[in-house]
């Protein structure tokens, strides 16, 4: 026995130890976990990088192209009279005289150029698809930021909930330790011959109804504290939630409000900016019905292993490399051109009310979601006002439930009233603890409603 009592000591510091090492999860720190472990803000955050290097990109097709080219080939060079096109670029250069007759006589050739090619105007095409590249950077960064916000509220939303569902199981904990106590009342009495035995039969079914709604508790428990841990990417589903949102209401809640009410909102900034990259699509394309005007600038310089009298000598060629691949002839080429295909306007046309019908769409789309957050808004106005009364009459039900109890316990014991009174103030006196528990809890979920309508974080965050 003495052996024993050290090790109790010991488990007992051990679960003290281990209860203080599991801390407490803030609100703050459950969104801040989640806007840096969620999968979906951390692609959407990649999204946007994206797509500000597709500016950086838009820009750079600006600059001329510049290709340098070096070749050195071993080959023969028969010639022939007669037309010939490269279709694909798949035909052999051969290029020397056009003899009577095939040979064999080859040599090293090799050929080094430089090359460059500039659409230098054309009309703002490229100014409208930088434009374009920078109104896409935007809306992803918009589409970050939405999901950001949405990401908060969904935490914030879920914190609430899993501290409302571990309020519930506290509840109803208490629920069953009151009706296992009453049950040791119950037995006793009837051990004592002063009820009769179907009350403590009632009393064990008690005991069972109390099991059941405790379970099904720590069943809703458990699944809220999954989505939690899901949001913030937590392995740990044992969650330690912090206890103001049970302690107190907002201090100004009723005098919360959005000074730019919904307009400002990230959900629509996103709309709005997916409007903007349609509108300077459409602006891109229009720019395809005009020509383009080019600069071009060629030096090229090459060397043969074929001699300039090749043609009346055939035998007049080495197959030495480094006399083939020795530069011998140069040429130079500089010239400004313009190309316009004078069908294309009928195709881009269509292109361009195509396009215009989508930010068309895409204006719909805006309006209807701004409507919806108004009407949003208008409801959690609604819900922040039934939330507060609710909480202001959840004291009086406490009080009342609470004296019922003790006087339907104490008449019991007493021999003053049967079970099934007891049983129906146990009931009543359950379900203002539960009201109790979820009145807070309400409040603040209203609260979060108005924030989430108006697209302002604060109203919320700034409670806490």
């Amino acid at each position: 026995m003495k052996i024993l009592q050290p090790l109790l000591y010991l488990s007992v510091l051990l679960i003290a130890d281990s209860a203080q090492a599991q801390q407490k999860l803030t609100l703050k720190d459950a969104i801040q976990q989640a806007v840096d472990n969620y999968g979906i803000v951390k692609a959407k955050a990649n999204y946007a990088n994206a797509s500000k290097a597709g500016v950086t990109q838009a820009k750079r097709d600006y600059l001329p192209n510049l290709n340098i080219g070096a070749q050195q080939d071993y080959g023969t060079v028969n010639g022939q009279n007669g037309p010939l096109y490269g279709f694909g670029g798949l035909a052999v250069a051969s290029s020397g005289p056009a003899l009577d007759k095939q040979n064999w006589n080859a040599a090293f050739g090799s050929l080094y150029l430089t090359n460059v090619n500039w659409d230098f105007f054309a009309f703002g095409r490229a100014k409208e698809k930088i434009k374009t590249a920078q109104a896409a950077a935007t809306r992803d960064n918009n589409d970050l930021q939405q999901e950001i916000f949405q990401q908060k509220v969904r935490v914030s939303a879920a914190y609430l909930n899993l501290l409302a569902s571990q309020r519930l199981t506290a509840s109803y904990r208490k629920n069953l330790s009151r009706a296992d106590t009453f049950r040791q009342v119950v037995i006793s009495r009837t051990k004592g011959g002063l009820i009769a035995g179907v009350d403590s039969s009632q009393a064990n079914a008690e005991i069972s109804s109390a099991k059941i709604l405790l379970t099904q508790a720590l069943d809703a428990e458990q699944q809220q504290a999954k989505n939690l841990a899901v949001l913030i990417g937590a392995d740990d589903h044992n969650f330690i939630l912090d206890s103001l949102f049970i302690a107190r209401v907002p201090a100004n809640i009723a005098a919360a409000n959005a000074p730019d009410a919904v307009n400002n909102h990230p959900l629509l900034n996103y709309y709005k900016s997916r409007i903007d990259v349609s509108d300077r699509q459409a602006a891109y394309y229009k720019t395809f019905n005009y020509p383009v005007f080019s600069l071009v600038g060629v030096f090229q310089t090459r060397g043969s292993g074929f001699s300039s009298t090749y043609a009346a000598d055939q035998t007049a060629y080495t197959s030495n490399y480094a006399d083939g691949i020795k530069p011998t002839r140069s040429n130079y080429l500089i010239g400004v051109g313009v190309t316009w295909n004078l069908t294309q306007p009928l195709r881009i046309s269509q292109q361009v009310k195509s396009q215009r019908y989508i930010s068309q769409g895409l204006q719909n789309e805006y309006d209807q979601t701004k409507l919806e957050l108004n009407a949003q808004l208008n409801l959690s106005d609604a819900k922040i006002r039934n939330a507060l009364s609710n909480y202001r009459e959840v004291p009086v039900q406490i009080k009342a439930a609470s004296d019922a109890w003790l006087q339907k316990s104490v008449l019991y014991k007493n021999g003053l009233s049967n079970l099934v009174d007891v049983t129906q103030a146990r009931y009543a006196l359950i379900r203002a603890e539960t009201d109790r528990d979820i009145a807070y809890n309400n409040v603040w979920q209203a609260l979060l409603l108005k924030a989430a309508a108006a697209g302002d974080f604060n109203l919320f965050i700034n409670e806490l």
